[in-house]
């Protein structure tokens, strides 16, 4: 039994998030039951994206509503804010949250109290001031953005069936991905996969008429697999005819040209840009210790150093690995130490209310898979290296097991059978992105060249 009654915030509903609010339910139960405890989340969204498959619902190998996991629906003991968080004032144990009601009300952000604060809000996209990336790049963190990206390629390809002018078609051909990690090697792996195979009902474009290049400014990709598969992964991608070029930048891409540091100059409509990930910018608006890189101090027991009821895991905490065989490591900001972080998160704020033992975060790196398409991969696993239709089924099975509810690895394995049996759907639905363009037209109106209002407020 808890000592007194306790309002727990959570600020994130992404892999920390969830799971950390759904192992509260499940420890706190009780307590959850007689009123003792509360548990708040506040999420920009009402789901949690299952990251990992991203590439292959941009692919159209999944469904988007499958990579997603309904808040509402897997924490329902929970109370579920959909809104930003805007700031912390954990010395008067305060959040101030903005919601879709607060802005038609225009009453200003909300005040949120709590007795434990728990901060997951994960990470944001690391831009540089690049000329014209503001105008013209195309993210890949949410499943907006990867769906947003798959009509982007496919209306290339129409729009390079239609024209007449070399100019523009060679543009609308070329693709370009800027970043060598997982989420740019994948996301072009899969894209480029499918493109190609979209090619064969076009009767005015070839495979061997797209250019795709990845830009990397290290000396090498996918660091996570180790160096030889990072080597593989380079000579595979060229094998297709993809321009891996390493040690090069992107200078600009205003004007629809990507210039690149070696003097390299790409006419391009398509720019997506996968180099990293920084903390999300609510940090710095919390009188929470910080380190160099903006992220919060944490201990191994996952616990804000030196702020008493505040605890925090994934991309935005800094927690000490004590695996590690040098000191002063920190662990790896990936879904891997994410979920197992979340785990020991939710035991230890149920440790803390009873006077408890706190746990300690333990978990030694096993290593990693990466998709480079349909029946392509690579792996770094316990040691062992794997590569091509092995790594990748390896990859499939992965992350089958840690997608979460049994509903989607249902929905999941059943989408993958289908795919093996009947032939993939290459259907551009950029129409979504603006549903009322057509009734506007139609009622005497002109269409918006505006961009949608945000959904999220």
């Amino acid at each position: 039994m808890v000592k007194e009654r306790a309002r727990i915030l959570v600020v994130g509903g992404g892999y920390v998030g969830m799971y950390t609010a759904l192992r509260l339910q499940r420890n706190l139960k009780d307590e959850l039951r007689r009123g003792e405890a509360e548990i708040t989340v506040v999420t920009p969204d009402p789901y949690m994206t299952y990251q990992p498959f991203l590439p292959e619902a941009a692919a159209g190998s999944i469904s988007p509503r499958h990579v997603v996991v309904p808040l509402r629906r897997v924490l329902g003991r929970c109370h579920v804010v959909v809104g930003e968080a805007h700031g912390i004032d954990h010395s008067g144990r305060t959040a101030t949250v903005s919601t879709l009601a607060t802005e038609e009300e225009g009453t200003g952000a909300r005040r949120l109290t709590y007795d434990e604060l728990v901060l997951a809000p994960g990470s944001v996209s690391r831009t540089l001031p690049v000329p014209g990336l503001a105008d013209h790049g195309i993210g890949f963190k949410t499943v907006e953005e990867a769906i947003g990206l798959r009509n982007h390629v496919l209306e290339q390809l129409d729009i390079a069936s239609s024209t007449r002018d070399p100019a523009i078609r060679d543009a609308a051909l070329t693709f370009v991905f800027v970043g060598g990690g997982f989420a740019g090697v994948e996301a072009l792996g899969e894209l480029e996969d499918m493109a190609r195979y979209a090619t064969r009902y076009y009767h005015n474009i070839t495979a061997e008429d797209m250019k795709w290049i990845l830009v990397e400014a290290s000396d090498r990709i996918l660091p996570e697999v180790g160096e030889d598969m990072g080597r593989y992964t380079v000579t595979e991608l060229r094998r297709r005819n993809i321009d891996v070029r390493l040690d090069t930048r992107l200078e600009s891409c205003a004007d629809r040209v990507a210039v690149l540091s070696d003097g390299a100059r790409f006419p391009t409509r398509t720019v997506v840009w996968t180099a990293g990930v920084k903390p999300h910018p609510v940090l710095a608006a919390t009188d929470l210790p910080l380190d160099d890189r903006g992220r919060l101090v944490c201990t191994p027991q996952l616990a804000v150093d030196g702020a008493p009821h505040a605890w925090a895991a994934g991309d935005a905490a800094a927690v000490p690995d004590v695996t590690a065989t040098t000191p002063g490591g920190v662990c790896a900001p990936n879904a891997q130490h994410a979920v197992r972080q979340a785990g020991v998160l939710g035991d230890n704020i149920a440790h803390a209310l009873r006077g408890e033992p706190l746990d300690t975060y333990a978990h030694k790196y096993v290593g990693s898979v990466a998709s480079l398409g349909f029946h392509q991969g690579v792996a770094h696993v316990y040691g062992r290296r794997l590569k091509g239709y092995p790594a990748w089924f390896m990859h499939r099975a992965y992350h089958l097991s840690r997608v979460p509810t049994v509903n989607r690895k249902a929905r999941v394995l059943a989408e993958w059978a289908l795919a093996g049996l009947f032939k993939r759907e290459i259907v551009s639905l950029g129409s979504l992105e603006h549903p009322r363009a057509e009734f506007e037209l139609a009622a005497g109106g002109k269409p918006s060249q505006e961009p949608p209002r945000n959904p999220k407020g």
